[in-house]
């Protein structure tokens, strides 16, 4: 007989596994609580506007890349890629933007502007963190951790100075560059991976070569395109999907997994896969003695930013922005601490916007421009409408302040997104986008493991596992959790 796996929540990690699973023989069925597939790669429409709702970056083309080739296929046969130039543009005062593009020497020349002799350090930056990111590759990020001394293993031991394991991201960056614009323009991806440079490893200087040096790129109709291919990918190996079906409990009989209980019923499974929220997988739908975690644990955690997004729809065209556009406020600890240290609504944050209509035109009517702001906050804060509205008209001033652009001329389409919708549509543990912080002590083998301490045949996949936050670490977590899973291990 076939292995019956049920998947629980089908974003791309759920539904890459599944894929995976099914190719081995499995049988997989998918359970989504939401009418579409992705996770937060959705779609929201309205008005003629189509709105990536969650990812908006595509890095690591090589990521998607490998993951379809384990089934023969190419991307281009799922979707488009467009090449983005520039790749982002970034306000670092009012009215005063530069563009990040693909000519490394008008980046090194972008640098060498900064301070003299910073084009000559940046390659050396760039050259370490493409070691850093060629070894992560081939032996840290497609494998599971049972142990500190697996992680801890001999090249990590022997290179740990040199691959900045142990030290931290804001202090190695300082050693090549003083000026804040050359540090910021290092450091700011780390927001994506939850954390702030002051907490982030050393180790994650490897984004600078992911979005230097190999680039920044849009799939044509938005990131909701690759959620759709990885679901088309998994019907084609034989996996059933099923939206509108939310999980209420994991179903553990005799110490084993048995199935999950939705309310049209109960489905048996002989393995059961978790994308959804760990700590929501945890503590809502597990018993106590099934646990790995309890919710003292889940307190402890360091957990990364929620959002506050806004989807604005315009019927005019903005000049000053591209693509991508991010702006670095001079003082941008002091967002940060609001994020990690001292919870509250930044106020002048730092802030990230997209405009994809610059790039697909069919994303908003003729004439008109697609936008998406974002800010990241501290999870947990209040999320009321009155506080909700007021922030968004603070932001909205603030933006007009940075870019000199009207956001409120025009306004066809507004919509607000943050703390409690996240939690409403995604269970996220205290309204966090993005699972858990990468800290040094949340990284590896000190993330949640992808299989339970309690149940050995319940597995777990996504943001939460290693190597972390973001599409394409979720697919790496998608591979080992379904390998993991088919080979029957423990």
């Amino acid at each position: 007989m076939k292995k019956r796996v049920a998947v629980v929540g089908g974003g791309i990690g759920g539904l890459a596994a599944a894929a995976l699973l099914a190719r081995e023989g499995c049988e997989v069925t998918v359970l989504e609580k939401n009418d579409q597939t992705g996770g937060r790669a959705r779609l929201w429409s309205a008005q003629g506007f189509q709105f990536d709702m969650g990812p908006s970056w595509y890095l690591m083309p090589e990521v998607f890349e490998r993951f379809f080739a384990l089934f023969g296929k190419k991307v281009e046969q799922y979707y488009q890629l467009q090449p983005l130039s520039p790749y982002y543009r970034v306000f670092f005062n009012p009215h005063e933007p530069i563009d990040v593009g693909p000519d490394p020497g008008q980046v090194a020349a972008l640098f060498e502007g900064f301070e003299p002799g910073g084009g000559e350090r940046l390659g050396r930056y760039l050259a370490q963190a493409r070691y850093k990111y060629d070894v992560a590759m081939r032996e840290f990020l497609y494998r599971s951790y049972d142990s500190v001394f697996q992680f801890l293993n001999r090249r990590i031991l022997i290179e740990g100075t040199r691959l900045g394991v142990l030290g931290r991201l804001d202090r190695f960056v300082r050693r090549y560059f003083t000026d804040r614009r050359a540090r910021q323009l290092l450091e700011y991806a780390m927001v994506f991976l939850g954390t702030s440079p002051q907490d982030a490893p050393a180790l994650y200087s490897i984004m600078s070569h992911v979005d230097l040096t190999l680039g920044v790129h849009y799939p044509l109709g938005g990131l909701v395109q690759v959620g759709r291919a990885v679901r088309r990918l998994a019907e084609e190996q034989g996996a059933v999907v099923r939206t509108s079906c939310e999980v209420e409990r994991i179903v553990v009989e005799g110490g084993r997994a048995r199935g999950v209980q939705t309310a049209a019923g109960r489905i048996e499974a002989d393995a059961v896969l978790v994308n959804a929220d760990y700590a929501h997988a945890e503590l809502d739908l597990l018993e106590p003695a099934s646990r790995s975690f309890a919710g003292r644990y889940w307190g402890r955690r360091v957990l990364a930013p929620s959002m506050f997004i806004l989807y604005l729809g315009l019927n005019r065209r903005l000049g000053s922005l591209a693509h991508h556009n991010l702006y670095f406020a001079p003082r941008w600890e002091e967002h940060f601490r609001t994020i990690f240290r001292s919870p509250a609504w930044p106020e002048e944050p730092c802030f990230y916007v997209s405009v994809i209509s610059k790039t697909d035109p069919e994303s908003a009517p003729p004439g008109g421009e697609n936008v998406f702001v974002l800010v990241p906050v501290a999870p947990g804060l209040e999320d009321t409408d009155e506080r909700r509205e007021a922030y968004a008209e603070a932001l909205i001033a603030h933006l007009e302040r940075v870019t000199g652009e009207d956001f409120h001329t025009g306004v066809v389409v507004r919509r607000i997104y943050s703390q409690r919708d996240f939690i409403a549509d995604y269970h996220a543990y205290r309204g966090t986008a993005l699972g858990l912080s990468h800290t040094l002590g949340q990284t590896a083998v000190f993330r949640p493991p992808f299989r339970s301490r309690r149940v050995p045949n319940l597995y777990y996949a996504g943001q939460y596992t290693h190597p972390g936050v973001g599409v394409p670490m979720v697919l790496i977590s998608a591979q080992v959790a379904a390998g993991l899973l088919a080979g029957g291990q423990r």
